[in-house]
């Protein structure tokens, strides 16, 4: 579950190491975010001559969440940290980076992020 103003880690190489939450997308009364689910972020921590700056705006994809979620077989599905994968646009959901780090949600793969779960080593 993220909101507003939610630091992310990066799970990508793009770049970016840390974001902070802006804004969650699906309507304007839309308070949390969930698996799968693409926000607005502001680059709080980048790596110094990377592509991606300090203070820019970009879109990202939530893949991993501390808070669990529930799946319709029953099962519960809860991983160690807050992160997203930085993607380029809404209309473009390709990732910036070339790959991706540590187990994504197979519910990423179900909105229709596959190039993003085809990228990661492991999809849960």
């Amino acid at each position: 579950m993220v909101q507003l103003r939610t630091v992310l880690t990066v799970a990508d190489n793009s770049g970016a190491k840390k974001l902070r939450v802006i804004q969650v997308y699906g309507g304007s009364k839309r308070r949390f975010g969930y698996v799968g689910d693409l926000v607005n972020a502001s680059v709080i921590v980048a790596e110094p001559n990377s592509q991606i700056k300090r203070g820019e705006i970009v879109r990202a994809v939530i893949v991993r969440t501390k808070k669990e979620f529930r799946r319709p077989t029953g099962e519960y599905v809860r991983f160690d940290d807050n992160a997203a994968v930085i993607v380029e646009s809404r209309r473009n959901p390709n990732p910036v980076g070339t790959r991706v780090f540590g187990p994504i949600a197979r519910e990423v793969k179900q909105r229709g992020y596959n190039k993003i779960a085809s990228l990661a080593p492991e999809v849960l």
